[in-house]
């Protein structure tokens, strides 16, 4: 396997159930959960207004961007970072970033009750074209993961509606917008060193650049051949499974390592958008799933040993790239520290 397959969901987003999509997602599942979607229906006039915004904000001085701080978000974990700032795995990324989620009042329930990332979104003065394109997008992309998931809801046997009536009927959706600096064509900087997504399912939008590897099946992470580039493809979304899919099948379909370096020369941004299980759900396998799969991963967790609810995962997992949430987290006491778990 050299390349990612791509897959028309326009069925699944108009009509709301398609076998051949179905059938199609289930075998790039199998083979290395990632895959590019088309017919998506996302305007690409909004596209384009994000990346504008984006590219705007970015360009800001260091002390205009730093106005937005993550520091300034609390408990909802919004706002910027700078470069290095973020931490895979134990190493600082060539990387800095604004962190979104869905937009909460002071009055919701679940700011009322002191959850962790969750709350309103932090946006900059500076660039008031952003908050627009930001609010927008999350809705284009809400509908776009919601047929996305019709398809492996029926791949799996299940009903189109399975995911949406439950699951994500009230998903956690973060949105996160990356700048990459460039990096010397010989440069052992990682934009973003080799993880997993946490959750269901992420959409991912690419500027020109590329920079995005995935990594083959079966293969050793001393492998440096075991990479297959996952390059920008005009109107396609890359989409790739979380951990919570990989548990939910019991290794059925598999949330695939994958990292990110800039060797283009030029500025990479990238827009990922994760939409996940209801932060308060309990994840078990899907009905008839149970051990269907091999439970080994390439970090060494096995996904089926985890107990507690989706945000128990997710916060110690976010805890782990940013350790001041997890400070927070205990030293406020209103929400229970999570399990613990491998390095992201």
């Amino acid at each position: 396997m050299n390349t990612l397959p791509v897959i028309d969901v326009a069925g699944l987003v108009r009509a709301g159930q398609d076998e051949r999509a179905a059938r199609e997602i289930e075998a790039a599942c199998r083979a290395s959960g990632f895959f590019y979607i088309s017919g998506h229906g996302v305007d690409p006039a909004l596209i384009a207004r994000l990346d504008a915004a984006a590219r705007t904000f970015f360009a800001l001085p260091e002390a205009e961007k730093l106005e937005i701080a993550m520091a300034r978000g609390g408990r909802a974990w919004r706002g910027f970072f700078p470069v290095g700032a973020e931490v895979t795995s134990g190493v600082p990324d060539r990387k800095e970033g604004l962190y979104f989620g869905t937009e909460l009042g002071p009055d919701a329930p679940q700011v009322r009750a002191g959850l962790p990332l969750h709350g309103a979104n932090l946006f900059p003065p500076g660039v008031p074209q952003l908050r627009e394109a930001v609010l927008a997008y999350l809705d284009a992309l809400t509908r776009t993961a919601q047929a996305v998931l019709r398809g492996v809801a029926q791949s799996l046997g299940l009903p189109a509606g399975y995911f949406a009536t439950g699951y994500t009927a009230d998903p956690t959706v973060l949105f996160r917008i990356f700048h990459y600096p460039p990096s010397p064509p010989a440069s052992t900087d990682w934009g973003v060193g080799e993880h997993t997504d946490y959750g269901l399912l992420t959409l991912l939008l690419q500027d020109d650049n590329g920079g995005l590897q995935v990594r083959r099946p079966d293969t050793s992470p001393a492998d440096d051949e075991g990479w297959i580039d996952a390059p920008p493809i005009p109107g396609t979304f890359v989409c790739n499974i979380g951990d919570m899919l990989d548990r939910m099948t019991g290794g059925w379909y598999r949330s695939t390592p994958h990292r990110v370096r800039n060797t283009s020369g030029n500025e990479r941004l990238s827009f990922p958008f994760f939409f996940d299980p209801d932060f308060a759900a309990e994840v078990p396998p899907l009905p008839g799933r149970t051990g269907t799969g091999d439970a080994r991963r390439w970090d060494g967790q096995d996904l089926r040993a985890f107990t507690g609810t989706y945000g128990d995962y997710l916060v110690r997992k976010v805890g782990k790239v940013f350790p001041e949430l997890i400070a927070d987290v205990n030293e406020d006491g209103r929400a229970p520290l999570p399990p613990a778990g491998v390095d992201r």
